[in-house]
Parts: structure tokens; sequence; C-alpha cells
């Protein structure tokens, strides 16, 4: 949390992420298992996202999906994707899913708050305008994340995220992270 890359939001964002991944170990486990009963396939969905600088990285997630799921369907999830698994929706209601982006934290490809980080195939299209959302480094939630989530067109996400990240500070970090537990809980947003 605070302005990209100061100390402060680095420093913030490695505690958080040790302390995240300490509390939620017995869920990790439970959900690592859970979803190695539910179906077949790794645990951990790995994907090609776009990071800072437009370089990319390979973000984790819990695999929510079925084994090889993009063969079988659309790039992007659709709402009521028939290839998502009993466990898969489950994770995806709770965002449990997203927990492994804590490693991705640890690793220093993403942040706690920052820009959603998106898919190689989507930011290889972006326009000089929305390529400057490189400029941030991604994060597991962000002021896109909590207004409105998967149902904003990457046009108004990324007017959204470099408006926001150009100006961001610690207190609306703050903000942002009790409206996360909101949207979280309510699932608005979400697909």
């Amino acid at each position: 949390m605070g302005k990209q890359g100061s100390f402060i939001k680095r420093f913030t964002d490695v505690i958080f992420s040790i302390i995240i991944l300490t509390l939620c170990l017995p869920l990790i486990i439970l959900a690592m298992i859970a979803i190695k009963l539910d179906s077949k396939g790794p645990v951990f969905f790995v994907h090609e996202r776009t990071g800072l600088g437009g370089k990319p990285f390979r973000m984790f997630k819990f695999r929510g999906m079925i084994d090889n799921a993009l063969a079988f369907g659309p790039v992007l999830t659709q709402e009521n994707d028939p290839r998502i698994t009993r466990v898969g929706r489950i994770l995806r209601r709770t965002s449990f899913d997203e927990v492994p982006q804590f490693i991705n934290v640890l690793l220093g490809d993403m942040s706690i708050i920052g820009p959603r980080p998106e898919m190689t195939s989507i930011t290889a299209n972006y326009n000089e305008f929305q390529r400057k959302v490189f400029d941030f480094k991604p994060g597991i939630t962000g002021i896109s994340q909590v207004n409105g989530r998967q149902r904003l067109t990457p046009d108004e996400r990324t007017e959204m995220e470099i408006n926001y990240y150009s100006r961001e500070n610690f207190i609306d970090d703050l903000g942002i992270i009790i409206k996360t537990i909101k949207v979280v809980i309510s699932n608005e947003g979400n697909i």
C-alpha cells in the first residue's frame, strides 16, 4: 500500500503476504486436496500476464476449471461457464482462488494493490494510452477490482486504473482493502 515503487509499499506487500499465507495455510492445504479430489489436473493454474514495464510474468491461481479449459472454450471466463468445477465455484465465489497470487507478490511480480494483471493476448492490442497501465505493478486487488471487477471492459478498467495509480496514496489504498472485503463477501461483479 502506498505510492508505486516506494519502500513502504514493498515492505507492506511483503509483510502482509507473509501474514496472509501463514494464516491461510490450513485452508490452502484443504483447497489443494479438494481440487485434486474434484477433478484431474494440476492444483494451480499458471497463466502469463503482463506486468510492470509491459514485461510478462507467470501468475498463480488455484485451478477452478477443468484441466486444459482453454482448449474447450473461450479464453475469458463466461457467466455460468460449464468448465468451472464444483470446487472451482466455491473458490471463485469466495475469491480464495486468488490467494496463490500472494506468492507473486513475494516474488516481486505483483503488489497487493495495483491494476488488474491482464492476459498478454489482450495487452498486446492496447493503444498508447492503455499502455500507461504498465507504469504500475499489477495487484491482487485494486481500484477496478472494487468498482466493477469482471463487468468492466478493458477500456473502462485501464482508464480507471491509470487515473487512480497516477495519484495513489496509503489512505486511499486502505479504503480499497476495506472495499475489497465488502466486494468479496457480496461477490459483487464476479463471474
